[in-house]
């Protein structure tokens, strides 16, 4: 049996948290795109000094200077918790 919200993740989205210097916060966001898409994104960003720019889930788009990267953490998506009794 699938549930409503499993048959719409698709085995192809991932996380990214990505570090952006001379500031505190990361930025997180969730891309319908494979680990491997990402890493060759922010390989040719970083490579040919433009900007990563990478499109969310929700539709928002998100565009960091390669120059600004401090880091990129690429991981699988995890399951949002809702509820009381979602420890």
């Amino acid at each position: 049996m699938t549930t409503k919200k499993s048959s719409t993740k698709t085995d192809s989205s991932c996380e990214v948290r990505i570090s952006i210097s001379d500031l505190s916060r990361e930025v997180e966001l969730e891309v319908a795109l494979s680990k491997s898409d990402v890493l060759a994104l922010v390989n040719s960003a970083i490579n040919s000094g433009s900007a990563l720019v990478l499109d969310d889930v929700k539709g928002r788009q998100v565009i960091v200077p390669a120059a600004k990267i401090g880091f990129v953490e690429i991981g699988d998506p995890t399951e949002r918790k809702v509820g009381f009794g979602s420890r």
